[in-house]
């Protein structure tokens, strides 16, 4: 139902490999599961403003981008500056099973959350049989739910 998309992954892969580190920490680690009829994904975002975190859907693809500016004064002389600042983007290919013009997204406490329904025809159904043998025999239509 869901492929992530992240074109530096082999790149990150290869350089722990040659130098037992990592590349670049991710900028938006994501937990995604199936509830009920939604299919939820949760983001970390911390310190992004509303204003600078922009999600839309083309085809199966939902594109994710986020900015986070850096409040350390270019003038000041910064004694760590660990946290992670800049432009973050991704990419979720999303299955034809869900419903991409429904996708509800939610901001609350550095977290985006995407409730995804699945598609109404990718539900499962009940299929009625009905049997000809039945009518044949002067009985009144038998069906049968499968």
């Amino acid at each position: 139902m869901l492929l992530q998309h992240d074109p530096f992954r082999d790149l990150d892969r290869l350089t722990r490999q040659v130098f037992g580190t990592v590349a670049r920490p991710s900028g938006m680690p994501l937990d995604a599961w199936r509830e009920g009829d939604d299919f939820v994904v949760e983001l970390d975002l911390p310190g992004i403003d509303l204003e600078k975190l922009d999600i839309d859907v083309e085809r199966n693809v939902l594109t994710i981008k986020a900015e986070r500016l850096s409040h350390i004064p270019d003038a000041a002389n910064a004694v760590a500056a660990e946290r992670a600042w800049g432009v973050f983007s991704r990419q979720l290919v999303l299955g034809d099973a869900l419903d991409t013009e429904n996708v509800e997204a939610d901001y609350t406490a550095g977290v985006l959350r995407l409730r995804i329904p699945i598609a109404e025809q990718a539900k499962p159904r009940k299929i009625t049989v009905v049997s000809r043998d039945a009518i044949s025999r002067g009985k009144e239509t038998e069906s049968i739910s499968a």
